[in-house]
This record gives structure tokens, C-alpha cells and sequence, in this order.
């Protein structure tokens, strides 16, 4: 078990194929304050150095999706994996 399995679990609930969830979601959630690296949009980033074993990536990519830090700094974009991108 790990400090991130409550992420993992919540994403593998999921229906939706994107959503986004402010940092404050994400501690309540686990019960713990981030560290400041988190507020890093490489630090969410699961193609970033993949070689790289970080928990927080590992509960994204088991739980079925990928993350990005949103544009602004206020949170993760959630994205299921192996989706298309939609064009608009």
C-alpha cells in the first residue's frame, strides 16, 4: 500500500473521460499536504521519464489515467488513458 493508493482508487471509480480536481481535492482526499514539487507540471506528468518509479505517477497510470497540471496552477486535468483527443 501506498500514500497514493486513495488516488488510484478514486480514479479507477471514474466514468467520466476527463475531469480536473484542485490541489485541496486531491489532499482531502489523501489526507496529506502535497509537496511543494506537486504544483509542477512535470511532477503529475506519467510520460515525463517514465524510468522514474514516483508513487504519485504509478496511482495516476493504475487507476487509468494520465494527468496533467492544469494551465493556471490550480490543479490535475485527469485524461483516461488511451483516449484521442478530440478536435474542436
Amino acid at each position: 500500500m501506498t500514500t497514493y493508493d486513495p488516488l488510484r482508487d478514486y480514479l479507477k471509480t471514474q466514468t467520466r473521460d476527463e475531469f480536473s480536481l484542485t490541489f485541496d481535492e486531491i489532499e482531502e482526499m489523501l489526507d496529506f499536504a502535497l509537496p511543494r514539487a506537486s504544483h509542477r507540471a512535470s511532477w503529475w506528468d506519467v510520460t515525463r521519464a517514465p524510468e522514474e518509479k514516483m508513487p504519485q505517477r504509478i496511482a495516476i497510470i493504475d487507476g487509468g489515467y494520465d494527468a496533467t497540471r492544469l494551465a493556471d496552477g490550480s490543479g490535475v486535468k485527469f485524461r483516461r488513458s488511451g483516449l484521442r483527443k478530440k478536435w474542436r
